[in-house]
């Protein structure tokens, strides 16, 4: 944003501190009009014309954009992408604990990604996989909903999961 005297232009639509319309002035004038008050001649509408500037304490009004810029991100919550890794032939007991893990992550308001690694022969038998994978989408189905269906990629299927909105 020009300020000052990077503004180029002869002719300016001034607008006050207060947001009052002070009409067309030369920039020499509008200059002078924001060194009497202390404040900055602040170019706001560029493609207008003539161009519209503002009069304002531009240091005041950097630091109040940084400032809710900071608020913003500290609002915002980065989701995370858990991974949890099984085999075809997973035995129940590891079943139920990766599945109570699952809820947890998930309720966390995190992504699951559920993988199934094939090892030697086991990647003849890839139904096996998938009916490992469609049993975490049964078992979690009442708090999460399926983002990507399962998908053989290489040695590894996997399915992604999302809390339930």
């Amino acid at each position: 944003m020009p300020i000052n005297r990077q503004i180029k232009e002869k002719e300016v639509q001034l607008i006050g501190a207060q947001g009052e319309k002070l009409g067309v002035l030369d920039i020499e004038k509008a200059l002078e009009l924001a060194e009497e008050q202390n404040l900055d001649l602040v170019l706001v509408a560029p493609n207008s014309k003539p161009v519209v500037c503002k009069l304002m304490n531009y240091g005041k009004y950097k630091f109040e954009q940084a400032k809710k810029e900071k608020e913003s991100r500290k609002n915002q919550k980065a989701v995370e992408l858990k991974e949890i890794r099984v085999t075809p032939n997973i035995g129940e007991h590891d079943f139920l604990f990766k599945s109570k893990n699952a809820r947890a992550f998930l309720e966390s308001g995190n992504k699951v990604k559920f993988t199934v690694r094939f090892r030697g022969r086991e990647l003849n038998n890839v139904k096996a996989g998938e009916q490992v994978l469609n049993k975490f989408i049964e078992s979690l189905s009442d708090i999460s909903v399926v983002e990507k269906k399962p998908f053989l990629e290489g040695k590894n299927m996997f399915i992604i999961l999302s809390k339930k909105i």
